[in-house]
């Protein structure tokens, strides 16, 4: 399997796929929530985006990616996220332009987090094999409730089930570039997916398996049909994000996923 070369161009289809997506999201709060007043911003090349306090889509991402930035571009990043009371909180890719990390030092901005970007070459006539034992069906608009609570209540151990968190995946289900997947065993829910398709990259999120069901192939299952979509669409690139060291990475990589680069997360806290 030929892997392809790291570079800008490469890093830069990768974050901005992501960042679109939290757009997209940003897009779908604005009708669902109004109160929260979503916004985004185009900033130093990538996009800050607010969903509400605390929100796991409220974080700027692709910053630096098209050269240095300058003062006024990172006074701006701050002010977007001050003027609402939020912290600023930035995902990094190593290539990013060194000006963006100078900023980082001279403000005192703190490293909060690494997530570990893998990534595997696509080809059209690619094919994965479906589980005898789980059946995969895409959920459209009209079923996105039973999508959310299903992926929300797999990942309860780690994220407790708001509705806030309920409201935000959601919010990113419901992106114009985002396809939903459910998993069954014996006609019973068992898990969920989901998959996004932009610029030729699949990204592929928001995995999760309910309790009962683990270790009986969902996440494979659900993976190979993501899979099987992403290369009917064209796709020559699949993504996906994990902790380092994590289950879900050990997962990916079974799956002939490499790690491509490793995100720095760096925040400021408001005051």
């Amino acid at each position: 399997m030929h892997f392809p070369e790291f570079d800008l161009a490469l890093a830069q289809r990768i974050e901005l796929a992501e960042a679109h997506a939290a757009v997209d999201g940003a897009k779908i709060c604005r009708i669902l929530k109004p109160a929260l007043g979503a916004a985004v911003e185009p900033i130093a090349g990538g996009f800050a985006v607010f969903c509400g306090a605390d929100s796991p889509i409220t974080q700027a991402v692709g910053l630096g990616l098209n050269g240095p930035v300058d003062q006024h571009e990172f006074d701006h990043l701050q002010d977007f996220y001050f003027s609402r009371r939020e912290a600023v909180r930035v995902e990094t890719c190593p290539l990013a332009d060194p000006s963006l990390l100078e900023h980082f030092s001279h403000k005192q901005y703190r490293v909060s987090e690494f997530t570990n970007v893998l990534v595997r070459p696509m080809q059209r006539e690619a094919s994965w094999p479906s589980a005898s034992a789980v059946q995969i069906e895409r959920v459209f608009a009209e079923h996105i409730e039973l999508w959310v609570l299903t992926v929300a209540q797999g990942f309860a151990e780690h994220f407790p089930v708001t509705q806030e968190i309920l409201d935000v995946m959601k919010m990113f289900a419901l992106g114009t570039a985002s396809e939903c997947y459910l998993a069954r065993i014996d006609g019973k829910v068992a898990g969920g997916a989901t998959l996004t398709i932009r610029d030729g990259v699949a990204g592929l999120f928001g995995a999760s398996t309910l309790p009962v069901f683990r270790n009986r192939g969902v996440q494979t299952a659900l993976l190979h049909a993501r899979l099987n979509r992403a290369a009917d669409a064209g796709c020559d690139l699949a993504v996906s994000l994990a902790r380092p060291g994590s289950t879900s990475q050990q997962n990916i990589v079974r799956q002939d996923f490499r790690v491509f680069y490793t995100r720095v997360k760096f925040d400021k806290s408001f005051h």
